[in-house]
């Protein structure tokens, strides 16, 4: 890919994670592991956000063979029969899973040449060239950010600002 590409592609998926890392930061404990609707499964706080930087990881791996997330977060997200992990993880955690999302985002689209953005990547659920799916990666990231602030709002919270580019 060309390096103007790349630095698009990485300014703007990378403004999406700061918005990402900006809502958790923002998120008051009292709102952090409350259902953010009432009865609803998988709409906690804390879930969305790791389900957001699980996904944002697999896809930067471009494939599960040999994919593991860092510790303490396991596979479970794939798992069909949506199981959660078993306990909430805390602000803490995932600062730091969005500290090695970060990273591993500005690496990989650094690296990535024609050939890589071509690479098909399968999944059950997606077959796509690599290129495509950062894209993929990238809406998927900004859409739960933007679920994030609104339930922030929604809990009287101000929701942090928005980031036009990352550095």
């Amino acid at each position: 890919m060309e390096p103007t590409f790349n630095n698009i592609l990485w300014r703007q998926l990378g403004a999406a994670i700061d918005m990402l890392s900006n809502a958790v930061e923002a998120c008051p404990e009292q709102v952090w592991s409350a259902p953010a609707r009432e009865g609803h499964r998988h709409t906690e706080f804390w879930y969305i956000a790791f389900h957001t930087l699980f996904f944002l990881d697999l896809y930067l791996s471009g494939s599960l063979d040999g994919f593991a997330p860092p510790a303490p977060f396991g596979l479970e997200e794939l798992d069909p029969a949506g199981i959660i992990p078993e306990r909430p993880y805390t602000k803490h955690d995932l600062t730091k899973y969005v500290a090695h999302c970060r990273e591993k985002c500005r690496s990989v689209i650094r690296g990535m040449n024609g050939h890589a953005a071509e690479r098909r990547c399968h999944f059950d659920w997606l077959d796509i060239s690599f290129g495509e799916l950062q894209l993929v990666s990238l809406r998927h990231v900004q859409h739960h950010a933007g679920q994030l602030n609104l339930i922030l709002r929604q809990t009287g919270n101000a929701p942090p600002r928005w980031v036009k580019a990352a550095e």
